[in-house]
């Protein structure tokens, strides 16, 4: 499913953050990344999704680089494949609910009606209605897990998807995420800085500037 071929990548300042990365991916894998803040973690999740270009090297989908898709098909895929849970959530404040949820079916002109369970399966059942500045910044983060699994995404990269939840409320997330990725055979990876949300993953990984290696037992 996901394959880096040598990801490389600097900041604007020249500090290098990414350095030679190859990494794969099967269908059916969770997997959770760890690491020092400021070693990449979100940057490697954001040049995976395409939003971010690397310096050298490529990040392929199916065998597909994303360099060599123009704007709308890299678009396209992004919007059939992927599922995000972003850290600062990108909730739609217009939007109702159940309609933030409900967008990524709609734009795959697939049937909406996953959305209401999927908002149920977060804890937010009966709150279809209430718009996002109705909702603490804990809700606003099990709405973003709900739109991101609504529509059984083949890769979901997930930037912190625990960080504003208290532990029973993460434990319950943790385990839906597994199970969905799990049902749909879908990829998944995980930043985090919790060792408990990790440990929900198939595998660790520890990104360091000297690459990505498996976590120590």
């Amino acid at each position: 499913m996901l394959e880096l071929r040598q990801l490389c990548k600097a900041y604007a300042n020249g500090r290098q953050v990414l350095s030679d990365l190859s990494f794969t991916l099967p269908p059916g894998e969770f997997v959770a990344v760890m690491g020092d803040s400021g070693v990449g973690k979100s940057t490697l999740l954001n040049l995976i999704a395409g939003l971010d270009t690397p310096d050298s090297g490529a990040v392929l989908i199916d065998g597909v680089a994303m360099s060599a898709l123009d704007d709308d098909a890299a678009t396209r895929l992004r919007r059939e494949k992927f599922g995000f849970i972003f850290q600062a959530f990108h909730i739609l404040p217009h939007l109702t609910l159940l309609q933030n949820v409900a967008l990524p079916l709609l734009l795959n002109q697939l049937p909406t009606d996953r959305a209401a369970h999927m908002l149920k399966a977060v804890g937010l059942a009966g709150r279809e209605a209430d718009f996002p500045r109705q909702l603490s910044g804990g809700e606003l983060q099990r709405v973003a897990i709900a739109r991101a699994l609504v529509h059984r995404p083949s890769l979901l990269l997930a930037d912190e998807p625990t960080g504003n939840l208290d532990p029973d409320t993460a434990h319950g997330v943790l385990q839906l995420l597994r199970a969905e990725i799990k049902a749909n055979g879908s990829s998944a990876i995980m930043v985090t800085h919790s060792q408990a949300a990790a440990a929900s993953a198939d595998r660790i990984l520890i990104l360091t500037r000297d690459g990505l290696f498996p976590a120590k037992a």
